[in-house]
């Protein structure tokens, strides 16, 4: 397999392809998503987009900006540089730094993180095999570089300025011909159990048709990793996505987990999602959900992960919702 963060895009090829990095404050509900995109087509066109949402518990905001991918840099190890927003990306750590500005004014960041020692931050990926990663199924594919991360660093934002000492989060990375016709993805940190976890469920492009909803979720615990990664196992999976909550059951031979997320329309932001050769998407994005984690492990006693404010929790749809803030 290829280094986890190294780009995979061609140009004259449709295909998106994003990095991404989250840091949330362990004792608020507050928190960072920045994401670095670029975006392809087999017409020769290319740009490239620098995201910015910022969440507390009064107030969230999206900023984006676009460029051209002629005048964005990305380089080997998926570091880049679009407009005023830098991702450094290395073997154990990264930085950012960056200012975008809305009509809400400007926000600005400069902040560092390391990943936590293997096996907990080791990189991760829901596919059950390395092998599919860049195989042309499925379509579409995630891998978390830096599943649990520690970050310092600073953020202003309008008159408030937050140190991001001692917040936890991750960095990931996806690409595609497209993006998906549907799904819910979740991810959380829960860094007094040693944890992490990180699910979804979505549709697979079957030709000119979408298929079931398919599930992976993969839990992290006291250097335990349990797999709920058979894709065509549906009879072992259900899951229920109606925003803002989503849940899903797997069950396999690691045992069974349930996993409950739900987020707080007024603290969720709209992210259309632009694709190479179809109408575009709507992310319904909150990176302070709440999540809940019932296991019950096929050795050992059964054990629940709670966060209050720590998960990150995505629903991308056809049409946006109007019950979360307009679209950026």
């Amino acid at each position: 397999m290829r280094p986890a963060n190294a780009p995979r895009f061609r140009r004259g090829t449709d295909h998106v392809e994003s990095w991404f990095v989250r840091a949330n404050d362990p004792q608020r509900a507050r928190a960072l998503w920045l994401r670095s995109t670029v975006l392809t087509r087999r017409d020769g066109d290319a740009v490239a987009e620098a995201w910015c949402s910022v969440f507390d518990d009064t107030r969230t905001l999206a900023f984006r900006q676009q460029v051209p991918l002629a005048d964005a840099s990305y380089g080997a190890d998926g570091s880049s540089r679009v407009g005023p927003l830098r991702l450094g990306l290395a073997g154990d750590g990264g930085s950012s730094s960056g200012e975008l500005t809305s009509v809400s004014g400007p926000v600005r960041w400069d902040l560092a993180f390391r990943r936590v020692p293997a096996p907990l931050g080791a990189p991760m990926c829901l596919l059950p095999h390395e092998r599919l990663v860049d195989a042309p199924f499925p379509r579409n594919t995630l891998l978390t570089p830096f599943p649990v991360a520690t970050f310092s660093g600073r953020l202003a934002w309008g008159e408030d300025e937050w140190d991001l000492t001692g917040w936890t989060g991750m960095q990931g990375h996806n690409w595609g011909a497209a993006h998906s016709p549907e799904y819910a993805w979740a991810q959380c940190v829960f860094p007094d159990d040693d944890a992490v976890v990180e699910a979804v469920s979505g549709r697979i492009e079957l030709g000119r048709r979408a298929s079931p909803l398919v599930s992976m979720l993969v839990l992290r615990r006291d250097g335990e990793e349990l797999r709920f990664d058979r894709l065509l196992d549906l009879w072992r999976q259900r899951t229920r996505i109606d925003f803002p909550r989503w849940s899903l059951t797997m069950r396999g031979r690691a045992g069974e987990a349930r996993l409950e997320v739900r987020a707080d329309p007024a603290a969720t932001v709209c992210l259309g999602y632009d694709n190479p050769a179809r109408a575009r998407s709507y992310c319904l994005n909150s990176k302070t959900a709440r999540v809940r984690l019932e296991v019950r492990p096929r050795r050992g006693p059964a054990y629940t992960l709670e966060s209050e404010h720590g998960g990150a929790l995505e629903f991308l749809r056809a049409e946006p919702l109007p019950e979360v803030q307009p679209v950026v």
